[in-house]
């Protein structure tokens, strides 16, 4: 019997991966290249570079939880629009800008533009599972086969959904190649354009959501659950979930903040920067699909211990190999160990925690328990990072002072491999050995 409480046609998955695809490469094409502009352009000094940068990134990550409770309010659909006209005057802003505060306030609407963005969205593509659980129905075994279908769908849409963000993050900053020579003015006109173009396409795209009354198995109207900010923050055990998972946006933050210093420290150098991007790009497009259909399989309980566990084995490798010369010939050695256990490990934990909040929401709206995973992944690099700051001061040359910063994001990653289990949804345990309808 097909679940009661959804009905009409859903949002289409087609157009959500389509949509996060474009929104990953409208910002890929600018974003990342602000700070040369700002530098280069206009002179400014690295402090009022990265106030910039960092006020764009806290402006994101912290509202997160809010954007996502926002798009509970007003529906997931309203916020996604809202975060593409946002973004739309951000990148005007940033068109506009030739001081140092419009270039702050145009990058702190560009960020709320993201808040609004992403947990609708997520909270879109777990909805687009349930049409399509409903679609199918939950057969004979009745909810127990209607939880694991929508583990199973949920994990599956957004394993795609991390495929068309990582092509957006490649193909971004190509077509910023093109984009700079015609100016860093046109390129932000034309992204404005962009996302002009995507609210357009949701306004009139995108069906608006229905909601039924959801019944109980007598046939009568039951209560539905509470819903909203305080809802996901009174869930303990959702609560729990998030501190811990919140360590695999610490470990794959690394790549910005850690990767440098060891490039540095081997002699690989900036120039290898790029090449290691693309390479855990091309990982992420080439495995994140197989591995997630691996790790359906395997239930959550042996996939999050398996991901962090990657993760640590990355950062315990470096730690080893940062206080020995490089090794000659290949001195990117040590980073392409570190990519591929991070970049792995999050193939096995993202997909499959962004499948989970369907079952921590229990038939609320998801998009405040998308928002709270995101913002408690913020709250873990800002804090994360700040501890690891001066220990990564020493770590630019081949010694035991350069150990410590590892280790110490070795031990966190060993911690949640080690814990994350025992906060996984009942249901999701209990049903692990379900066969995978995919």
């Amino acid at each position: 019997m097909a679940r009661k409480g959804l009905v009409g046609t859903g949002p289409a998955p087609q157009l959500l991966l389509a949509s996060q695809l474009i929104f990953n490469i409208g910002f890929y094409s600018v974003v990342p290249f602000l700070a040369g502009v700002m530098r280069d352009d206009f002179g400014m000094g690295t402090l009022a570079v990265g106030i910039v940068l960092g006020a764009r990134t806290f402006a994101q990550q912290g509202l997160f939880l809010f954007g996502g409770a926002l798009a509970d309010r007003w529906g997931a659909r309203q916020s996604l629009i809202a975060g593409c006209l946002v973004r739309v005057a951000g990148f005007l802003l940033l068109a506009l800008a030739a001081d140092f505060p419009l270039f702050l306030f145009g990058a702190v609407v560009t960020g709320i533009g993201g808040a609004l963005f992403s947990p609708a969205m997520q909270s879109l593509v777990a909805s687009a599972a349930e049409h399509r659980i409903a679609r199918k129905g939950t057969g004979p075994e009745g909810d127990e086969h209607s939880a694991v279908s929508r583990k199973n769908q949920g994990s599956t849409l957004f394993s795609l959904l991390v495929v068309c963000s990582e092509v957006g993050t490649v193909v971004g900053p190509l077509l910023a190649t093109l984009l700079l020579r015609m100016g860093f003015d046109t390129g932000l006109l034309l992204g404005a354009a962009v996302f002009a173009v995507m609210a357009a396409v949701f306004l009139f795209f995108l069906p608006k959501p229905e909601r039924a009354a959801p019944k109980t198995t007598g046939g009568k109207t039951a209560r539905a659950p509470a819903s909203g900010l305080w809802s996901c923050l009174k869930e303990k055990r959702f609560v729990r979930f998030t501190a811990f998972y919140s360590v695999n946006l610490l470990a794959t933050n690394q790549l910005y903040f850690g990767l440098p210093v060891e490039l540095e420290r081997s002699g690989a150098g900036a120039s290898a920067l790029a090449l290691v991007f693309a390479y855990a790009s091309i990982l992420t497009i080439t495995l994140q699909w197989p591995l997630a259909r691996l790790m359906r399989k395997i239930g959550p309980e042996i996939a999050f211990p398996a991901g962090f566990a990657l993760q640590s084995l990355g950062f315990a490798s470096m730690a080893a190999l940062a206080v020995i010369p490089p090794p000659s010939g290949i001195p990117i050695f040590p980073a392409l160990v570190l990519v591929t256990c991070l970049a792995l490990g999050n193939m096995c934990v993202m997909p499959m925690a962004m499948g989970l909040v369907m079952e921590f929401a229990a038939g609320r709206p998801t998009g405040a328990f998308y928002g709270l995973l995101a913002t408690a992944g913020g709250l873990a690099v800002v804090i994360g990072n700040t501890a690891l700051a001066p220990l990564y001061e020493p770590a630019y040359k081949p010694s035991i002072a350069a150990l410590p910063p590892w280790l110490l994001l070795s031990l966190f990653a060993a911690i949640a491999a080690t814990f994350i289990g025992r906060f996984v949804p009942d249901s999701a345990g209990r049903d692990r050995h379900q066969s995978d309808p995919g």
